[in-house]
């Protein structure tokens, strides 16, 4: 199995408010996956409760059964729909681990 965890910073012109929007159609269009795509175990977003101490403004957390179902997780037109129309929009930094475990 493979873990992709994936840490977004926030693009830091965006009002609280569109912060606030943003990470909940992030959250939305990510878990939204879960079903969609083969291979992908697990997924989940974290938005909320973050500490001053930390750097990032979102994480993803996800769970595939391969190396090879990540590669078509990248791929498959659903996560690549949410990442060019929901995620890269409103993200000015990516931070990327993929793991075997």
């Amino acid at each position: 199995m493979v873990k992709h965890i994936i840490l977004w910073k926030l693009r830091s012109e965006l009002s609280a408010a569109e912060k606030q929007a943003a990470c909940a159609a992030i959250k939305a269009g990510l878990e939204g996956l879960q079903g969609q795509v083969p291979g992908l175990l697990d997924i989940h977003v974290q938005t909320s409760g973050r500490l001053d101490s930390s750097n990032a403004d979102i994480m993803l957390d996800c769970t595939l059964e391969s190396a090879e179902a990540l590669k078509g997780y990248a791929v498959h037109p659903a996560h690549v729909a949410v990442a060019n129309g929901v995620v890269r929009p409103v993200t000015e930094v990516r931070t990327c681990l993929d793991y075997e475990i």
